[in-house]
């Protein structure tokens, strides 16, 4: 009997050590964070899908995230975790073939945790979203210092299109529209923040995805007087060039080209990354609302006064402003606009948008139009309008009027004329009212 107990054990021994390798469901290809201001984003790319579980540790504040049948391939020292609420990342295994990631935190925290299908950029992905305790919200309105007499600020929102894990469309080089379109929102920012009576507020500030919905609701939580969405979209072909300009459509697109920009602006949230309780639930038959009417008329008028702008700086694609089923445009009470600053698939086009010189006109352009519009235009209690029943001047324009001379008349120069009423030409038409500011600067 002896003999045959060596032997088993022996063949014991070496079952053990010829046992074939952990089979993985899934790996950890990549591990990417972003910062936004009232949240830290973590995106872990993943070769295939994997089931997960997450739950809460507390002194000290830990988060942990288990991912069945799934192992890392990339190290998680380089990551940027510095103004987040993560100390440190640690890997390991659990059963063998389990990967257990822990997340040490500085402070408390909320956290969001859910799967993202792969789509045409990207593969499967489990997104971690850790929310501050104290989250940041928008903040109100800064009014002028006579804001005491209800002279506030027209607050414009600035929403520079996609971000973070959401890049947008790709121009050549590498050019991301996410970028692009951050330069010029924040060209806009400066240019209105100069102008008194403007406040203007960006959606985003830095490199990460705020979802569609969200905003829409930082404007109106702002009580916005205009929302302006700035993008840099791509075409199937090449050759597609031009800038537009858009607003709602209720009814269906108004080109074939506004239905494809549409349907691609639509999918953001897929992209970049939006958990089931954030997502878009607004009803058609709220936007069928009267005060939507008159929304939608302000935001047309409004946005043809920018295409007019960008006409003296850039090629239009259409001379009209046209309308499609943006989502990112659905507010029932701000007028909203988006501008396709050019498309970003067309190398001319993409050389232009990357340069600063062309993104600062094409900022200059847009709040030329804006100005143009809230000078006709200002809101009630606004600065502007208080202004006007101060005894702000108006002009009509009637034949064989000149710029030149209506600044004479006034006492007042050409340039400021234009300034104030967003001209960027010496051109004016009978019928169009004119804004004269006050003194000869």
């Amino acid at each position: 009997m002896l003999p045959v107990r060596i032997g088993a054990a022996i063949v014991g021994v070496l079952g053990s050590l010829f046992l074939p390798p952990p089979v993985f469901a899934a790996d950890v290809d990549a591990v990417r964070l972003w910062r936004a201001p009232d949240h830290t984003r973590v995106v872990l790319d993943l070769s295939a899908s994997a089931s997960f579980t997450s739950f809460t540790l507390e002194n000290p504040d830990r988060f942990v995230v288990d991912l069945a049948k799934s192992q890392l391939k990339t190290p998680l020292s380089s990551l940027p975790l510095e103004d987040t609420p993560i100390l440190q990342v640690r890997s390991g295994v659990r059963k063998g073939t389990d990967l257990r990631l822990v997340f040490d935190l500085v402070e408390k925290v909320r956290t969001a945790v859910f799967i993202l299908p792969p789509n045409e950029s990207t593969g499967h992905r489990i997104v971690i979203d850790l929310f501050d305790d104290a989250a940041v919200d928008a903040s109100e309105p800064v009014l002028t210092v006579d804001s005491f007499e209800a002279r506030r600020d027209i607050v414009v929102a600035i929403d520079p299109g996609h971000g973070g894990e959401d890049p947008g469309a790709s121009g050549p080089g590498g050019l991301r529209e996410k970028t692009v379109v951050l330069d010029i929102a924040r060209r806009l920012e400066t240019q209105l923040a100069g102008i008194p009576g403007f406040q203007p507020v960006m959606t985003r500030t830095g490199d990460y995805y705020v979802a569609r919905k969200k905003r829409r609701d930082q404007a109106r939580a702002l009580k916005a007087d205009l929302f302006v969405s700035i993008h840099a979209d791509a075409f199937t072909k090449p050759s597609a060039n031009g800038a537009s300009v858009y607003a709602l459509s209720l009814r269906g697109a108004t080109s074939a080209t506004a239905q494809y920009l549409a349907d691609s602006e639509n999918t953001s949230d897929l992209i970049g990354g939006v958990a089931a309780n954030e997502s878009d639930a607004m009803l058609m038959d709220v936007l069928a609302d009267l005060s939507m009417t008159a929304t939608l008329d302000t935001s047309l008028k409004i946005g043809a006064l920018v295409l007019e702008q960008l006409s003296g700086v850039a090629r239009l694609h259409k001379r009209q402003v046209e309308q499609a089923a943006f989502t990112v445009l659905k507010s029932a009470d701000v007028p909203s606009i988006l501008v396709e600053t050019g498309f970003i698939s067309n190398p001319q086009e993409a050389e232009r948008l990357a340069t600063p010189a062309y993104q600062d006109k094409l900022a200059r352009a847009i709040r030329r139009g804006i100005q143009s519009w809230f000078a006709r235009q200002p809101p009630p209690g606004t600065l502007l309008a208080w202004q006007r029943e101060q005894g702000g001047r108006e002009v009509t324009i009637v034949e064989g009027d000149t710029l030149s001379e209506i600044a004479e008349q006034f006492g007042v120069s050409v340039a400021s004329i234009k300034e104030t009423n967003g001209l960027n030409r010496d051109v004016i038409f009978v019928g169009q009212t004119l804004v004269i500011p006050e003194g000869r600067p």
